[in-house]
């Protein structure tokens, strides 16, 4: 299990690494979704399946949306790929700068991060990702109901931002 969720982080840092140095929207989005799925499939080897559910769906959601945003107003005919010098050199820069960051602080790693949270606790009736959920609607819940609308009042902003010169998306029917 400590093999497959190093690989798994090895694909999560790349993955970051992709959507940085990437100017194409195209290809950023898709690197962030990749980075989505790798970070929900870590979420639930260490015990948040439900939790990686509502992220993944989350984050499905909003990168649709900014896919779609990104790939309407950044319109390129031949968008810069990985193949390019200039992406790779940036990719390359930040690898190195993952590299020499993990060789600074290299001495406090051990093997006790690889454990999942519910065997920490020897007679857990409630395993500890549905304790969060049932926390996350108990005391969460004014939270939950004002991101909701910052994201709609978000949507309408950037439908606004995008409309063309005469009708915008917000038009009297």
């Amino acid at each position: 299990m400590a093999y497959i969720m190093l690989t798994l982080l090895i694909g999560m840092v790349l993955g970051v690494i992709s959507v940085a140095s990437n100017p194409s929207p195209y290809f950023a989005a898709l690197g962030l979704v990749l980075v989505a799925g790798v970070g929900c499939v870590v979420l639930m080897g260490h015990g948040g399946s439900f939790l990686s559910l509502v992220l993944f769906l989350i984050y499905l959601g909003g990168m649709l949306v900014v896919f779609a945003y990104c790939a309407a107003l950044a319109a390129e005919p031949y968008p810069e790929a990985w193949g390019e010098w200039s992406v790779l050199g940036s990719a390359m820069g930040y690898l190195l700068l993952v590299v020499g960051a993990g060789s600074w602080f290299w001495g406090g790693w051990y093997e006790g991060m690889w454990v999942p949270v519910d065997e920490l606790i020897e007679f857990s009736v409630v395993a500890a990702d549905l304790g969060g959920v049932a926390l996350m609607y108990s005391l969460g819940g004014g939270l939950l109901v004002v991101s909701a609308w910052v994201l709609l009042l978000t949507l309408l902003v950037v439908l606004e931002l995008t409309r063309g010169l005469a009708r915008g998306a917000l038009r009297a029917v």
